[in-house]
């Protein structure tokens, strides 16, 4: 066979044994690296501490969310009929205004159909306010000689009365509650004390009138 016919022969790889144990070394190393096996104790607790953190924190932060959802859901049921329960108040302080129009003195001697009318109007004021009561609107009603509540009573003025200073003298306009909140404070004339002498400068049948409408107090 001629020498033009010989097909020459891919040469083999030089591969010596150092090059082996190279490779093998590094594959090991690799392995080592990406297992547990290769990190320290000290490595694992961190990581499993870490992890636990986070299960922690998630697990309050669920919770957080959760009793918010509730809060709110509780929050809407309680308040929903704020603004509807705030226009009502106009047509209760109106009922309270057309039966205290009337004195008992003058109402015994009213004739019978008459007194029909405001017993009818009283009744519709007491089924109005238990109405009111029942979705959680209560109505404050402070009496002379009680502290001032400034997240309940309002202050329109302030008179020389036989009550304490600071406390309150008289009671112009009820205020009203729904659930923890303040739909409509109370308007209320404050004690600044005796006045000199001893009398009061303001007799009982000249006291201070509740403005039309009232105070609102928003929510």
């Amino acid at each position: 066979m001629s020498e033009e016919s010989k097909k020459p022969e891919p040469e083999a790889e030089d591969l010596s044994d150092d090059a082996l144990e190279a490779e093998a070394a590094e594959a090991v190393e690799e392995t080592e690296t990406d297992s547990p096996a290769g990190k320290s104790v000290e490595q694992l607790e961190a990581e499993l501490d870490d992890l636990r953190n986070r299960l922690l924190r998630a697990a309050a932060d669920a919770e957080n969310t959760r009793k918010r959802a509730q809060r709110d859901v509780k929050d809407t049921r309680d308040y929903a009929i704020t603004g509807f329960a705030r226009d009502m108040l106009d047509v209760a302080d109106n009922l309270s205004r057309a039966v205290a129009a009337m004195p008992d003195d003058a109402r015994a001697d009213a004739p019978d159909s008459v007194k029909t009318l405001i017993e009818g109007v009283e009744m519709t004021e007491r089924r109005l306010l238990s109405t009111l009561e029942r979705h959680g609107v209560k109505r404050i009603d402070p009496e002379p000689g009680d502290s001032l509540d400034p997240n309940r009573h309002q202050a329109a003025a302030q008179i020389p009365a036989d009550q304490p200073k600071g406390k309150i003298a008289h009671v112009m306009q009820p205020g009203y509650i729904i659930g923890e909140r303040t739909l409509r404070a109370a308007m209320v004339v404050v004690s600044a004390g005796p006045a000199e002498g001893g009398a009061s400068s303001q007799a009982d049948g000249d006291k201070p009138e509740a403005p039309d409408g009232g105070v609102d107090v928003s929510a």
